[in-house]
This record gives C-alpha cells, sequence and structure tokens, in this order.
C-alpha cells in the first residue's frame, strides 16, 4: 500500500485523526497552563497523562501548532501573545501539519510491518532512530523544533531507553510531548524528566460537542446510554457507535436480567455473533461492555453505583441482583 493507504496508530477507526481537529474542546486548565509557558518558561518534554480517547492527542497537535507558530526569543518579531491553542484554519504551520510536511516536527508512532502486513504491535527502536536526523538538523527558521510520541506507553523497553538518552540531553529549543494512557508503564525516569499534565474524562457537554466538531449528531433517544458508557471518552464514544455498541450493550443486560437463571440460548447468540474470522472487533467489544456491565453491577452492590444509568433496565438489574455488599 502506498504511505497515503496505509492506516494510522494515532487514529481512532471512524474519526478524523486529531492533527485535523478544528479545536481542543475541554481541558482548560491544561491549555492555560501550555500558554503561559509559550510566553514564559518553556519545560523541553511534557507528558499527557489521562485515559485514551479524552482528547489529548488532539490537545497535543494543537501544542505543537501553538509552539511552531511561536518561536522562542523572536524579539521585535515575536507574535502576538497567543491565548487560544491551537492555529486558524489555513494557517500555514497548521496547512502543513495536516499534510504531514512539516519540518519542524516529528511524529513517533507505531509503524507499519511490511511482513505481516498490520501494524506493529509496539513502537520499536527503528521508529526512535529517525529522530537522530532530525535533530541533527537546525530548524529551517530558526525556531522551535517538535517532537510529538504517540502513544509513549507503546514504547518497547529499548525505545523507551533511546527517548530517555534524549530527555537527559535535550537539543536545544526542541519541545518533546508524549501522549500517554498509562503513564505507570513508562520508565519512572522519563516520567521524571517531564512536565505532567493531567487530563481527565470529558464532561456531558463536552463529549457530544467533540462528536458534533467530527459531524457525529447523537439523537437524543441515545445520549443518555452513550454518556454512562463513554466514560468521557470521545474514543470510546465513538467507537460504541461505530459498531452498535449501545444495541449490543442492551443485549447484555437483557441476558444478565434473566439471572439466577440464565438464558442459554441468548448467551450462545451473543457469543456465535463473536465467533470467526472478521468478528474479532465484534469480539473485542462484547468482552469489553460484558466487563463494563459487570464492573457497574459491582459498584453498584459496594455502594458506589454509577453516576449514571444506561437505561432504566440496567438500573433495575444492578439494584436487584446487588443491593447491597
Amino acid at each position: 500500500m502506498s504511505d497515503e493507504a496505509l492506516p494510522e496508530a494515532d487514529r481512532i477507526e471512524g474519526a478524523p485523526h486529531p492533527r485535523t481537529a478544528s479545536q481542543v474542546i475541554g481541558h482548560r486548565d491544561q491549555a492555560a497552563q501550555v500558554l503561559s509557558a509559550v510566553s514564559g518558561q518553556m519545560h523541553h518534554a511534557w507528558l499527557l497523562a489521562g485515559p485514551k480517547g479524552i482528547g489529548k492527542a488532539t490537545f497535543a497537535w494543537a501544542m505543537a501548532g501553538t509552539l511552531l507558530a511561536n518561536p522562542p526569543d523572536a524579539g521585535m518579531f515575536a507574535p502576538e501573545p497567543v491565548n487560544v491553542l491551537g492555529l486558524d484554519p489555513g494557517h500555514p504551520v497548521r496547512s502543513r501539519i495536516e499534510a504531514l510536511s512539516e519540518p519542524r516536527l516529528v511524529l513517533v508512532r507505531r509503524g507499519w510491518d511490511d511482513r505481516a502486513k498490520r501494524l506493529k504491535t509496539q513502537i520499536t527502536v527503528d521508529e526512535v532512530r529517525k529522530l537522530h536526523g532530525f535533530l541533527g538538523l537546525s530548524a529551517p527558521d530558526g525556531g522551535r523544533r517538535v517532537v510529538l510520541i504517540d502513544a509513549a506507553d507503546e514504547m518497547n523497553v529499548t525505545a523507551a531507553n533511546a527517548v530517555l538518552k534524549l530527555l537527559e540531553e535535550p537539543p536545544a529549543d526542541t519541545v518533546f510531548i508524549l501522549v500517554s494512557h498509562q503513564p505507570g508503564e513508562l520508565l519512572p525516569t522519563i516520567r521524571s524528566r517531564c512536565r505532567t499534565l493531567r487530563f481527565d474524562p470529558l464532561g456531558p457537554d463536552d463529549l457530544l460537542a467533540v462528536l458534533s466538531s467530527i459531524g457525529i449528531e447523537v439523537p437524543s433517544d441515545q445520549q443518555d446510554a452513550l454518556i454512562a458508557l463513554a466514560s468521557g471518552s470521545a474514543g470510546t464514544a465513538v467507537q460504541l457507535l461505530e459498531q452498535s455498541g449501545l444495541s449490543l450493550y442492551a443485549e447484555i443486560i437483557a441476558l444478565l436480567s434473566t439471572c439466577p437463571k440464565l438464558d442459554r440460548a441468548a448467551a450462545l447468540g451473543i457469543a456465535n455473533a463473536t465467533a470467526g474470522r472478521g468478528a474479532e472487533a465484534r469480539r473485542e467489544l462484547t468482552l469489553q461492555l460484558l466487563e463494563t456491565a459487570l464492573a457497574r453491577l459491582a459498584r453498584t452492590g459496594s455502594g458506589a453505583p454509577p453516576a449514571r444509568f444506561a437505561s432504566s433496565a440496567e438500573e433495575a438489574l444492578c439494584h436487584r441482583l446487588a443491593p447491597d455488599a
């Protein structure tokens, strides 16, 4: 396949790539911290940490654009102070970023395995070695350079050690942005060399706004269930909508509602839909939603029920099967 046709490891299926996002929705405190640093003291490495799918990558790309469009120590030629993260449509830096042709930015992510014809399961040291040529050159305009790693917890040990060495001796006017869904999996020495920004799940309004911004309008009768199951992750919400996850969850709740005498035929029906080649995504989603249902059931029994139930049927099920600890 040509490079344009290859799948992208840092893109959620069914959604546009985060580098094309028109705006950062939510995460206002984190944006304020970055904007303050742009106008003041910029740390050489930032760790964007939080659950998957809540907008960290969108934030990272907007941050990269802001850094590249606002060079350090520009003196009398410095642009006006920035108060919004990201760049307007049509800005030349943004256009180059969207086309992955910005010479002052390099993206490190899982690569394509030509032999297996699939994405690699880890970021290997080969991907990190590409940085040496990039960092060995001066920025074309003497401004900043940006290295974006998404997701940093996908680096294998050798790649992580190679990145650590770069963080220990950071090149001048270079900012590293590491996106991490599980920062605890990173080397402690990498974490210690980064300024950490912690991201929380999106609130209901921001979640729906993110979906609307990528052209997904959620019917009003599905919003409560989607908000309940997405847990503040726009990525999870897209997955649920793309794979009919809401109706699948309703099936799982209906099945569990037959307990304690489980409806074996219904169980087999759900299982059969996950069998065979080509059903991998359905199988993964089914296991994920079954685990979600059981976790929400357990939380109810422990005295900490979900803040929002996906349906009245789920609420009745939880209170019937788990009335107390």
